[in-house]
Formats: structure tokens, C-alpha cells, sequence
């Protein structure tokens, strides 16, 4: 089955910008991109997976986005669940225009808000993905830690038969409370994030977590409840208030790939610290996450994984 329809995002609007902000890498294989569509798998309120495909029909300033559904059934409510999941992920109805206006009047900032112009800043389908997201990618590079994700994805995900094979929905609480540390391991997570993965995920099943009450306290207190979780530190807490949580106005300082790409922008001397990469971001308070999403795209621009 089929079901097709189209979407305005708040412009501008850029889908592949956004989406290689959401992959992050090619290697990511639960948001896909052929380079025209960006496709991923959901799960229904009825348990049953379906795929959307979204392609983007208008220019940045005039945005259009034709969304096309299929799956074995869709219901009366596939067409809502989807436009939540994808308003996340894409960032549609965002409005940027305040960080625009502030670029314009700044020589540094101005260039690269210019150069991505169009994307939005995406957030992950749940905070429970933006928890085991950051879990997979801890002390290890971005590109081992998709890598990680997928074969978690693939193992413990919904699947779907499409015209493009077998794949996935990204695994939800339950699909990994029960998951045998052993068979993590086979998948080259470590012992520690194995149970890490399996004890939130107990937690949330079990009602001992509710993550949307954490979603609704400050910046300060949701860091320090996330802190209180096994296997979670201040860089993972500080990753899923602005990947799962949509706090755009955090930088991860932790963050060693980020802190990087800042000092390379800024041309700064020395070594970065978490102190010393929020002072320097000081100019631009209360946009550190969009810094950090831009810089992202400025450093997959310069490895030629991005065009334009």
C-alpha cells in the first residue's frame, strides 16, 4: 500500500542539507539518501513498520515536500505518526529567522550561515534514540559509532521488505530491553555499553524512566537527572538535550570532533578544553547548537561528502 502528500516547511529549507545534518555520515544506514530522497523506516501505533520517502519539489525560499508512505497496511493514523516523526527529524516548522538576522550583522558567522543556508536543525526521532546514539559513539569515532548503530538497527529493528530489500526501523525501548549482552558484543559494543543499552531500556519499559519529564526541566537539572543514569556523562547528557531534546542553543563542549571543527573555524591557539570552547562561543550565546550543526556540514563540505 501507498499514500502520498505534501508538506510547506517554515523556508528556507534545504532537505539535503538537513538530512546530512541528521546521517552525519554515509555510512548511516536508518536515514537513507540517494542524493534526491531521504527515506527511513517508523513503526505505527498498531507495531506495524512502514517507510516514508521525501523529496523536496520547491527551491529553498519556496519550500514543498512530497511524502510518500508505504507499507504492508497504513491506517488513518500512519499519515499523523509520520508527520510528527518527520516535523522532528527535518526540522520543518523551526524558524531560523532570528539566527539569520544575526549572521547578516557578523563577518564570521555570516559566511557559513550563507553557505548552508536551508538547514534545519534536526532532532532525533526520540530521546531514547539520542541516548543510545550518543552511548554507541562514546570513545570511539563518529563513523565506528553509525556503524555500531546499524548493526544494532539491523539485529533488534522492525523490518520491512521495500523495492530497496530488507531494512529497518530504528529499535525502539522494548526491541532492546531483553537483547543479550553476548549478542552485543558479537557486534563489537563493549561489555559496559551493553548493559548500559539494556538497563535504560528496562528502565523505560518497566516505567522507571520517563524521559519526556526530563524533557521538561532546564538545561542545568535535565543534565544532572541524565547524569544519574549508568554510562551517562556530561557529554552524553549535553548530546541529547540538543540532538533528542531540540535545545539549540547547546554545544556539547565535550565534544572532541566538535571542538575541532570550532578551532579550525576560529583559528584558536592551543588546546581545546570544555571551559575554553564555551568562552569562545560566547559571542554567539544561545546558538551554540546551530554553530555546532553548521560546522558539521562545513567539515562533511570539506571532506567532499557534500556537493554544492
Amino acid at each position: 500500500m501507498s499514500a502520498s502528500f505534501e508538506i510547506e516547511p517554515l523556508p528556507p529549507f534545504d532537505l539535503e542539507l538537513t538530512t546530512w545534518t541528521l546521517r552525519r555520515r554515509p555510512d548511516n544506514a536508518f536515514d537513507r539518501w540517494d542524493g534526491a530522497t531521504y527515506r527511513r523506516v517508523f513503526v505505527a501505533d498498531d507495531g506495524k513498520p512502514f517507510e516514508a520517502a521525501v523529496t523536496q519539489l520547491g527551491e529553498a525560499d519556496a519550500p514543498r515536500l512530497r511524502v510518500t508512505l508505504t507499507g504492508r497496511t497504513l491506517t488513518s493514523t500512519t499519515k499523523a505518526t509520520a508527520l510528527t516523526a518527520l516535523e522532528r527529524l527535518l526540522g520543518i516548522q523551526i524558524d531560523l529567522q532570528t539566527f539569520y538576522g544575526m549572521s547578516r550583522k557578523d563577518k564570521l558567522l555570516k559566511p557559513l550561515a550563507n553557505q548552508f543556508r536551508g538547514m534545519k536543525p534536526p532532532r532525533l526521532l526520540t530521546p531514547f534514540e539520542a541516548l543510545v546514539n550518543a552511548i554507541a559513539c562514546q570513545q570511539l569515532t563518529l563513523t565506528v559509532g553509525i556503524r555500531l548503530l546499524n548493526r544494532l538497527t539491523e539485529t533488534y529493528g522492525k523490518a520491512l521488505e521495500t523495492k530497496d530489500g530488507v531494512v529497518h526501523a530504528f529499535p525502539r525501548p522494548q526491541d532492546i530491553a531483553n537483547a543479550d549482552v553476548e549478542e552485543l558484543r558479537s557486534m563489537s559494543f563493549s561489555y559496559q555499553k551493553a548493559r548500559y543499552l539494556t538497563n535504560i531500556s528496562r528502565l523505560i519499559v518497566n516505567g522507571e524512566l520517563n524521559l519526556d519529564e526530563i524533557a521538561q526541566l532546564d538545561d542545568a537539572k535535565a543534565v544532572a537527572r541524565l547524569s544519574e543514569l549508568k554510562g551517562v556523562g556530561r557529554w552524553t547528557a549535553e548530546y541529547v538535550l540538543l540532538r533528542g531534546l531540540g535545545r539549540t542553543h547547546i554545544f556539547p563542549a565535550d565534544d572532541v570532533g566538535a571542538r575541532n571543527n570550532l578551532q579550525k573555524w576560529l583559528s584558536l591557539p592551543g588546546k581545546m578544553t570544555y571551559d575554553n570552547t564555551r568562552d569562545a562561543l560566547k559571542n554567539w550565546d544561545g546558538f551554540g547548537g546551530l554553530i555546532y550543526f553548521h560546522l558539521l556540514l562545513k567539515s562533511l563540505k570539506e571532506k567532499e561528502v557534500i556537493g554544492g
